[in-house]
């Protein structure tokens, strides 16, 4: 672990320098415990794939306090009272279908792989959520199965239709609204990534568990799925 100033107000916790479980379980944990033992003096927080970026009350702390007060939260133990038990695991349904999987084919023919089989690969593996950005409820979750890994397209589409799940290098994501993006399209789940009336707002969390279901176009539909965006 190392803390590092970014600016005047502003640090990073640095806990690894590469993707992995490990170090995903640590921001989580370290997310929890600041959160919980220097809410006092913080005003954000922003964990990422590897470091946790902590804003403070330049009128309660100073950045030599906030270091001070950071190690000793972090080395004290208390980030293991959030075991990763804690992370919640959520099934989310997929359709798979040709009305919705705009770049399914794309994959195939860059993977080799059928359709069945690439989709069957998606849905088998059980992700973690990495990091939530871009825009609010995007996670980017990880790793995808070296398989069906594919580059982002080298145009991006100006619009993806909400509940779009993508596939880019050896990560996977949902389009919790429709933006711009580069991400390859195998399918569209009904569920909605983004909460308004949580104090979160996304569905999902770092460190929680993402498990794909897939599912036909009947229940799809059923789900609240929708076509009409394309």
């Amino acid at each position: 672990m190392r803390i590092e100033g970014i600016n005047e107000s502003t640090c990073i916790v640095y806990f690894g320098d590469s993707i992995c479980d490990e170090t995903a379980a640590l921001v989580k944990q370290a997310t929890d415990t600041i959160r919980a033992t220097l809410s006092d003096v913080i005003t954000d927080l922003v964990p990422s794939y590897t470091s946790v970026m902590v804003c403070y009350d330049l009128e309660r702390i100073d950045r030599f306090g906030i270091h001070t007060r950071l190690r000793q939260a972090l080395e004290s133990g208390a980030a293991g009272a959030q075991d990763d038990a804690q992370a919640q695991t959520l099934e989310l349904p997929v359709y798979y279908g040709p009305e919705v999987a705009l770049d399914l084919k794309d994959v195939c023919e860059f993977s080799g792989l059928s359709a069945d089989e690439v989709i069957r690969i998606h849905s088998e593996q059980t992700y973690r959520v990495y990091a939530i950005g871009f825009s609010p409820g995007f996670a980017f979750l990880g790793s995808t199965d070296q398989r069906i890994a594919m580059p982002r397209k080298s145009t991006p589409r100006l619009k993806v239709p909400v509940g779009s799940v993508g596939i880019a290098g050896s990560q996977t994501a949902i389009y919790p609204s429709a933006t711009p993006g580069g991400w390859q399209i195998v399918g569209r789940t009904p569920s909605k990534m983004v909460d308004w009336d949580s104090e979160s707002l996304a569905l999902a969390q770092i460190g929680d568990r993402i498990k794909f279901r897939s599912i036909d176009r009947e229940e799809f539909i059923s789900l609240g799925g929708q076509f009409d965006e394309l």
